[in-house]
């Protein structure tokens, strides 16, 4: 028979043809003449009537596991640009072809304007949070199929940025005022936390700040929280920069500052290491028929410490 053959008996075996169309597609990439064979089988007919079970699925994916360990190139291989699938654990280089299909579609809403802050749940998969620039907050808990509002009780209007601390999904941090500095750019009014998954909320202070550009959360503390704060847009004031709060927001302390027309409009944790950030400024500014961008405050800021050293 051959291994094509062979190797379609066992999948058939081990999977009805009911359930087979769910795995064309992982069958083609790892070898298309096994998707003929198993279409072809005459085994697969004969168990037309049986239906799937986890241990039927279980055994088909130890049958591809092992195939796919033993594989070994062959000529030709190396122009193959078809995506692969890694073995479980093996540390294989990305194959950027793995996305060549991938295509962009709207989700919405189409009630919130412009958006210049979204973030997603590290524990929970299809739920995706949205800031507008005209209606405050919205929330999604299918994969954006569909979005709701979940701060019009509590505030609406511009936001900047939003974070979700990644030990406590149901902890949530926003940020007033968009950065990107337009002619009809609006301000926002600090700092909200939201403690139930967006049922509630609590105004966290950081009023003046009025632009704020990002929020970091720490990955295992979600008390630990970083702000920075492009400030004022359209006069100097000092409450602009990098602010850190150790109680969830109750209080904040500036740690890192550069001039009273330079703010934040970056910040990056480091995955690997909470205590390594990074701090993007922009000296920038505005009046109604000037912008202001760039200038000697501008510049990249690290810290190994949190944010306490400055290099």
């Amino acid at each position: 028979m051959g291994e094509t053959g062979e190797r379609a008996g066992q999948i058939c075996r081990h999977f009805p043809p009911a359930g087979l169309l769910n795995y064309f597609d992982a069958l083609t990439l790892i070898r298309p003449s096994w998707r003929r064979a198993v279409i072809r089988s005459s085994t697969c007919s004969r168990r037309a009537t049986l239906t799937s079970s986890a241990a039927s699925v279980a055994a088909l994916t130890l049958t591809l596991s092992t195939a796919l360990a033993a594989q070994r190139p062959r000529p030709g291989q190396a122009n193959d640009i078809r995506p692969s699938i890694p073995l479980a654990g093996a540390a294989l280089p990305f194959d950027s072809a793995a996305f060549t299909g991938v295509r962009w579609r709207e989700l919405g809403p189409y009630r919130g304007g412009r958006s210049v802050s979204v973030t997603g749940n590290p524990q929970r998969p299809n739920e995706f949070w949205l800031g507008t620039t005209g209606g405050g907050v919205f929330k999604s808990v299918n994969g954006g199929e569909s979005w709701a509002p979940v701060t019009d009780k509590y505030f609406g209007g511009t936001i900047g940025a939003i974070a979700v601390a990644p030990s406590a999904p149901d902890v949530v941090y926003v940020g007033g005022g968009e950065y990107p500095l337009r002619g009809n750019v609006s301000h926002g009014d600090g700092v909200w936390k939201t403690t139930d998954g967006g049922k509630t909320w609590t105004y966290m202070g950081l009023k003046e700040t009025r632009q704020i550009g990002d929020i970091v959360v720490n990955p295992t503390n979600p008390d630990l929280v970083y702000v920075g704060a492009l400030g004022h847009v359209w006069a100097p004031n000092a409450e602009r920069g990098v602010f850190r709060s150790k109680d969830g927001g109750k209080t904040w302390e500036k740690i890192l500052f550069r001039n009273d027309s330079t703010g934040v409009v970056d910040l990056v944790m480091d995955p690997n290491n909470p205590n390594v950030l990074y701090a993007g400024f922009w000296q920038a500014g505005r009046t109604p028929w000037l912008l202001v961008s760039g200038g000697a405050g501008s510049g990249i800021y690290k810290s190994t410490s949190g944010l306490r050293d400055r290099g």
